[in-house]
């Protein structure tokens, strides 16, 4: 805020309320530049203390800040990414006087402290723990549905919170997607690597009741959330026998995470990631297979913490600079039509000497 010249912010999302403030609460948190930092929320709760002020609407912030003899700020940061154009409006006219400035806490989330590492790292072996149980789940006979509800019911079992944020007012799912067989040629109408047409016109991404046969794949991608903090993993199931192209896609894959994994130490851009993947994709010559074949994805990956797709993106544009303590999650897939979806994705922390994998677990395709 200093940087910015921005004297206080007053913050209204949930997910930036708990980043600050450690709770969540039906109100606002408002914080200058000075330190001063009060809450101000329309029902009570147990965090109640001096710092807290119970209010009916936000117009009545300023005269209680003049009240506590705390200056009322000549700019003032609301939060952009979050808020609705009728909330910003309502903002800026509690606080008239107040030039608005953009919400930066975006970008400051990028770079996790160490709780919030042990906090992700923690998530990453409950969701390693998630998925090696997957093998043991399946029956024959299920559809994709069948076994989503069972992965679904262990990852609650296992402590998952079952709430997934997700950035982005286009983007939504449920606990995560598993693809069968053909439906992972289905288009994503979302900006995910991979579709799936889903159970409900109204909700077009996942599993849509494909029974799952000799001979295809399943991959299953499904988000882990057992502290607040996510982390994105995928692997892929193989039932009966699949082609040997199925595999060699499957390893191009893992061959990508681990090239990636050299180079993503602090200081590299995030486009040399997305183009070492371009580069391997060419090698081999399978540009055709690689992600979404009509619309082809055009990321490799994104920015995690306390929401999925968190900066920073991973894609041919973008020059930001990777830093310790970012997290990333990478996801090179591949569809091969009539078998299914191939790939690997990992979550990792940025490091001095490359990115650290905190989602462990076989790699290779799991033949159930």
């Amino acid at each position: 805020m200093n940087e910015k010249n921005i004297d206080a912010c007053l913050i209204a999302s949930k997910l930036n309320l708990y980043y600050l403030t450690g709770v969540i609460f039906d109100g606002y948190f408002f914080m200058d530049i000075n330190g001063a930092s009060i809450i101000f929320t329309r029902k009570t709760a147990d965090f109640y203390d001096d710092n807290v002020n119970i209010i009916r609407k936000p117009e009545q912030i300023p005269e209680l800040l003049q009240n506590m003899n705390i200056p009322l700020p000549a700019t003032i940061m609301l939060e952009d990414d979050y808020l609705s154009a009728s909330e910003w409006m309502r903002l800026t006219k509690v606080f008239e006087n107040a030039e608005c400035a953009s919400n930066v806490l975006r970008t400051v989330r990028t770079i996790k402290t160490d709780y919030e590492i042990e906090l992700l790292k923690e998530s990453g072996k409950k969701h390693s723990e998630l998925y090696s149980t997957i093998k043991g789940l399946y029956k024959k006979g299920m559809t994709d549905l069948d076994i989503s509800y069972e992965i679904e019911y262990m990852a609650r079992k296992l402590g998952s919170l079952g709430l997934f944020r997700i950035f982005g007012s286009s983007m939504e799912i449920f606990m995560g997607s598993i693809l069968v067989g053909q439906n992972a040629s289905n288009v994503s109408q979302y900006d995910f690597a991979l579709g799936g047409s889903g159970i409900s016109s109204s909700i077009p991404v996942g599993a849509n009741g494909t029974p799952i046969t000799e001979g295809t794949t399943i991959m299953v991608d499904v988000g882990g959330n057992f502290t607040g903090y996510m982390t994105d993993m995928t692997r892929v199931f193989a039932v009966g026998d699949i082609p040997q192209k199925a595999y060699d896609l499957h390893n191009i894959g893992i061959e990508i995470l681990n090239e990636a994994a050299l180079i993503g130490k602090e200081g590299a851009y995030c486009f040399e990631l997305y183009e070492k993947a371009e580069q391997i994709i060419s090698k081999y010559n399978v540009q055709e297979y690689y992600m979404e074949s009509t619309n082809k994805t055009k990321f490799l990956g994104h920015g995690l913490g306390m929401e999925i797709n968190e900066l920073p993106v991973i894609t041919k544009t973008n020059k930001q600079v990777l830093k310790n303590n970012m997290v990333i999650a990478l996801e090179p897939k591949f569809v091969l039509n009539g078998v299914g979806a191939v790939g690997i994705e990992n979550t990792y922390v940025v490091k001095d000497n490359g990115l650290e994998k905190i989602t462990n677990m076989n790699e290779e395709i799991i033949l159930i």
